[in-house]
């Protein structure tokens, strides 16, 4: 009976100790020339370490342009099965909680419109610090 308590024990305190433990990823690249109005342009992907396991709670991200930003500018992130629009060159986004966390991430970059830009903008950096539950 001692010896079945002691199992009894175990299986139930066994959930709480294969809790999720928030960890976290980093990744940045340079990025497309912005040209033509109305052509969405990517950034390189964005990959996760190879060891990454988990869920995405939120991401971190920024991005910076090598003149101001043009009107109709229009940002997303994206994995690759949803995008989230991001407002600005900086912030954080719960948009894509719950998505596995290492799954490879781009930014792509949209100007409203049709013909050329000018000047033309290039994406001197856009990084992401991945924030996830790793389990």
């Amino acid at each position: 009976m001692k010896a079945l308590k002691s199992l009894l024990w175990l299986v139930l305190a066994l959930p709480g100790f294969c809790q999720a433990v928030p960890a976290s990823w980093n990744a940045s690249s340079g990025g497309p020339l912005l040209v033509n109005r109305g052509v969405a342009a990517s950034s390189r992907p964005l990959v996760a370490p190879a060891d990454t396991r988990g869920e995405i709670t939120e991401v971190i991200w920024h991005y910076r342009l090598s003149t101001p930003a043009p009107a109709g500018l229009f940002v997303r992130l994206c994995s690759s099965n949803r995008c989230v629009p991001l407002e600005g060159g900086s912030g954080t986004t719960r948009g894509l909680a719950n998505i596995a966390a290492d799954d490879t991430l781009q930014f792509i970059f949209q100007v409203e419109g049709k013909g050329r830009i000018w000047p033309q903008p290039r994406v001197l950096s856009a990084g992401v610090k991945v924030n996830y539950e790793a389990h």
